[in-house]
């Protein structure tokens, strides 16, 4: 399949024509109303520093449905321990900031770019992109970010500064997601971190039709909170 080209137009090619590695298109712009429009389709952004915007598609796909979610022993009892504080919302550009700083994605490391950060601030700006962070004390020591449509949180990067707080953080994330009758949350590329967790694959023959019934579903704008 040819790797598409984006102009000025607010449109994509169908995720089903991605090449194998699940790239899709390149060029065009991170404004809000590109951005949505991809993550409606369950497409997102992923690429370095010196390079075009890059767009991705990739098949089969990683989900956590929150119901399938897995404590492991020990992080239950980190949990039930309180070592750490779990907020929502709290410091998005800071959980952004530290999450460019950790190499989460093979061959990553920058692909968190300036313009990026940028890009997901005024999606957060606009209750669209939400944080969950974990502190020690007054420390930020762990944390996550997405986007939000739907019944979908599609998870974009976590970091973690001391052992067991990125996996708090996600917790916590998955807690909210049960209360709220999320369906799922969108891990986008297969990592064993995430699979021993309760993630699992899903080809893309039945992931994007699915995908668009869930993001038709109210999606749960502006600053976000436990209840």
């Amino acid at each position: 399949m040819p790797v598409f080209r984006l102009t000025d137009e607010l449109i994509f090619p169908p995720p089903h024509l991605a090449e194998p590695d699940g790239l899709l298109a390149v060029g065009g712009d991170l404004s809000m109303e590109r951005l949505l429009l991809a993550y409606r389709a369950g497409i997102f952004p992923w690429y370095s520093e010196g390079e075009p915007i890059l767009w991705w598609a990739p098949s089969p796909r990683l989900i956590l449905e929150p119901k399938d979610f897995h404590v492991s022993k020990r992080l239950a009892r980190t949990i039930r321990q309180q070592r750490f504080t779990v907020t929502l919302d709290q410091a998005f550009s800071q959980v952004m900031q530290a999450c460019a700083t950790v190499d989460t994605r093979a061959s990553a490391g920058s692909w968190i770019t300036s313009d990026m950060i940028a890009a997901y601030c005024r999606l957060h700006e606009a209750g669209y992109a939400h944080s969950v962070e974990c502190w020690q004390e007054d420390e930020l020591v762990g944390g996550l970010y997405g986007v939000s449509l739907g019944t979908v949180f599609f998870g974009e990067s976590m970091f973690s500064r001391v052992a067991d707080s990125s996996k708090v953080a996600l917790a916590g994330l998955v807690r909210q997601c049960l209360a709220w009758d999320f369906d799922c949350i969108d891990c986008q590329l297969p990592t064993r971190h995430l699979q021993g967790m309760g993630a699992r694959e899903m080809d893309g023959e039945q992931f994007y039709p699915w995908l668009l019934e869930c993001v038709t579903e109210p999606s749960r704008r502006g600053k976000w909170s436990f209840d």
